[in-house]
């Protein structure tokens, strides 16, 4: 048996493409509120001055790249939910038991689940472009891409650990929003971490979105707290081991 089966990794990479497409309510739902949220602002906050970002810097303009990491942090996550229910009607137990490692079941979920938050940070960006927000260079929006794709594997990876660890769809998706929120709120997506309360702050410095919100920051605004290329070294390296504990609770976990 092949480690690495292209085959099957493609099959059930299109199989995850097919059902998001299929799945309006879903696209609906998750780029609503992003987009929503934006067009308010936009409308209500432009122009406003908040201490700790600089006078050149619109609020809207500020709060985006938070908006596009925010999107992918809540549909990464929650992508362990489709690996509940497939365990649920017996569709991983069919595809376990066929001649086809499980690390390549993982890649063709991942690299599904990779595509489909990718595609959605890109529609809120684009989204964005009419709104106001100060038009990216071609290169800040490839670096922008290359953020979108580790904070979509670091989540990704989360996601799979405790899916890979539960069985009940309703507790999972109370775990994950346990922990959804505060890692949103300790990120920098709404507003600066400078103005968080110093042991609050110190909390940021082990939330991996916040470094994600901050290269998206630096990539597309060209404002930031730490330097690009450290913000990438970090959540790329985060984003290895959350994908590899991923794949080793996959691996451990009962398919049935």
């Amino acid at each position: 048996m092949k480690l690495i089966n292209w085959t099957a990794i493609s099959t059930l990479w299109l199989r995850e493409m097919k059902r998001f497409l299929r799945a309006r309510s879903r696209i609906i739902g998750t780029l609503g509120i992003p987009i929503l949220s934006l067009a308010f602002f936009s409308m209500g906050l432009s122009g406003v001055m908040i201490p700790g970002i600089p006078e050149e810097i619109d609020y809207v303009n500020f709060l985006m790249p938070g908006m596009i990491g925010a999107t992918i942090l809540f549909s990464a996550m929650f992508s362990g939910v489709s690996f509940l229910w497939d365990r649920e009607f017996g569709f991983l137990k069919e595809i376990v038991v066929t001649p086809v490692s499980r690390i390549s079941i993982v890649l063709g979920r991942v690299f599904g689940s990779v595509t489909i938050t990718m595609i959605q940070g890109l529609i809120i960006l684009s989204a964005a472009l009419f709104m106001r927000i100060k038009t990216p260079t071609i290169q800040g929006v490839l670096w922008a891409a290359l953020f979108m794709f580790f904070i979509s594997i670091t989540f990704i990876g989360l996601g799979l650990i405790f899916a890979s660890r539960m069985s009940d769809v309703q507790g999972f998706n109370l775990i994950m929003n346990f922990m959804i929120f505060p890692l949103f709120l300790l990120s920098g997506a709404m507003l600066p971490l400078q103005n968080l309360p110093k042991p609050v702050f110190y909390f940021t410095y082990i939330n991996p979105l916040m470094y994600g919100v901050d290269g998206l920051r630096a990539s597309l605004m060209k404002f930031s707290i730490f330097p690009k290329t450290l913000d990438l070294i970090v959540l790329a390296a985060v984003s290895v081991v959350m994908i590899v504990l991923g794949s080793y609770m996959f691996e451990k976990s009962k398919s049935y």
